[in-house]
C-alpha cells in the first residue's frame, strides 16, 4: 500500500510498536468503543488483523473505501497460520513487559477467542473459518468495491482496481512465515 501511495497502512504490528494505540484497540475488542478515527489515526489503509475482524463495520464507516480480499489455497494459509499466529497466541503471557502481555492478551481475545473460538489447533475448524470469511466477503461486498486478489498475482490487478500506476519495482514479498517468526521472536521452524 505504501509503494502505491496509499500508506501509511495499519496492521497488528502498529499496535505492538505504538503503545498509544493499545487502549483504543482493547476497548474495540471488548465491545466498549468503535472510535475508528482514533484506532486508525494517521493511516490511509488497513491490512490484516485487527481491522479484518471488523471489515463490515469499516466498510460502512468508510463508504468510499475499496476492499482487497487476499486469497490463497486454504491449505497454504493454514500451514502459515499454524507456524505464526498459533504459536504466538499459545505463548501469550510469556513476554517480558506488561505492555507486551496486554497486547498479546488483546490479540488472543480477538483472534483466538472471537475468531477461532479457542480452537486454534483444530485444522478443519480453522480452515472452515477462513473459507466462511472469504465466502461472506465475496457475497456481501459490492463488486465495484471488491477485488479478490490471488496472492502472487503481482501489481497489475491490484493497481488496476485501485486506479494507480504500476510501480517500477518488483511486487514485495513480505510478512512471510519466517519474517513473522523473526519479528515476534518465535523459535518455530521457518518455512
Amino acid at each position: 500500500m505504501e509503494e502505491l501511495g496509499l500508506g501509511p497502512y495499519h496492521h497488528m504490528f502498529e499496535i505492538s510498536e505504538n503503545e498509544v494505540l493499545l487502549p483504543e484497540w482493547e476497548a474495540i475488542v471488548r465491545g466498549d468503543s468503535r472510535n475508528w478515527d482514533t484506532a486508525f489515526k494517521g493511516c490511509r489503509s488497513q491490512v490484516d488483523w485487527p481491522g479484518v475482524t471488523y471489515w463490515w463495520e469499516l466498510m460502512d464507516y468508510y463508504p468510499d473505501a475499496k476492499v482487497v480480499l487476499s486469497v490463497r489455497p486454504v491449505e497454504g494459509w493454514h500451514a502459515s497460520f499454524e507456524k505464526t499466529i498459533v504459536p504466538y497466541l499459545e505463548n501469550r503471557g510469556k513476554h517480558d513487559t506488561p505492555y507486551r502481555n496486554r497486547q498479546s492478551f488483546m490479540v488472543h481475545e480477538l483472534i483466538g477467542r472471537q475468531t477461532f473460538d479457542d480452537r486454534l489447533r483444530d485444522r478443519d475448524y480453522a480452515m472452515s473459518v477462513y473459507n466462511a470469511h472469504t465466502a461472506e466477503v465475496q457475497a456481501t461486498v459490492l463488486p465495484e468495491r471488491l477485488l479478490t486478489y490471488e496472492v502472487g498475482a503481482g501489481w497489475e490487478p491490484l493497481c488496476a482496481f485501485l486506479g494507480v500506476d504500476v510501480p517500477d519495482t518488483d511486487y514485495p514479498n513480505t510478512n512471510r512465515t519466517k519474517d513473522f517468526q523473526k519479528r515476534m521472536g518465535s523459535s518455530q521452524e521457518n518455512s
